[in-house]
């Protein structure tokens, strides 16, 4: 084998080896911190349909109740509606007055009509009338099919607004991950954008599985060097003819 020959095969393993090792960090990484970031819920009900039906898993970013904002769907655990985690859109926040219905029968937040395409069914924002002040640190919260959900609105009496304190959310959720012909992430919000405080931004979750995706590429290329480069080699000593052999005649004559 020649120097150069050497030379490129040295050079090939150092940059499979790289490719590997820069591989195995991008997708580990990126696997762990997803695991760090967000956690995994079976949705039970059909209450947030037509977007999350029962029976779709979701995944759902830890984040903190003061981090939420008009629009978003989480998860979250109160006393007064069951000792479970339940999914439900949040559609006011602390000082919002809530009311519905308005024009077009749309909910009204602060006065502004809200258009809700997420909504099942065509019912408009809700069956029952209602208008409510949210108090300070806490969220109102509807299930998307506003005919068939137990939600904030279910909660109303006399002594009581149906809101959640933030701090009992512990997630938001950003896509449905199975089964695999609904898998997608949930579109922002955006009718509530031009209310103060604006809508949540996406998550890391696209990102993360860029990441992981790559890292994987970079093991099965990395990994596959050495036994293509060895299926080269070998090909190349059996596909180079061995030169003649000169023979010397004798004169005769």
């Amino acid at each position: 084998m020649s120097g150069a020959a050497r030379r490129g095969g040295r050079l090939g393993r150092a940059l499979s080896g790289l490719a590997v090792g820069l591989g195995c960090v991008m997708f580990l990484g990126g696997f762990v911190l997803a695991a760090v970031l967000y956690q995994p819920y079976a949705v039970p009900t059909d209450s947030m349909s037509p977007l999350i039906a029962a029976g779709d898993r979701v995944l759902a970013e830890r984040v903190q109740g003061s981090e939420v904002r008009r629009g978003d769907v989480v998860v979250f655990e109160d006393e007064a509606w069951g000792d479970t985690l339940i999914v439900k859109r949040v559609v006011g926040v602390g000082g919002d007055t809530v009311s519905c219905c308005g024009e077009d029968g749309r909910l009204v937040v602060n006065g502004e009509p809200i258009s809700e395409p997420y909504v099942a069914g065509g019912f408009g924002a809700s069956l029952t009338r209602f208008e409510v002040t949210v108090p300070e640190g806490e969220l109102f919260l509807l299930g998307d099919d506003r005919a068939d959900s137990i939600d904030s609105r279910s909660m109303l009496t006399e002594t009581s607004t149906g809101s959640v304190p933030r701090e009992e959310v512990s997630a938001r959720v950003e896509a449905i991950v199975w089964p695999p012909s609904r898998a997608r992430t949930l579109p922002t919000a955006d009718a509530f954008a031009g209310l103060p405080g604006g809508v949540s931004g996406s998550g890391p979750l696209v990102p993360l599985l860029y990441v992981t995706g790559i890292g994987a590429v970079l093991i099965l290329v990395g990994a596959a060097y050495g036994p293509v480069a060895r299926r080269l080699s070998r090909s190349d000593r059996h596909g180079v003819p061995t030169p003649p052999v000169a023979h010397n005649e004798g004169t005769h004559g």
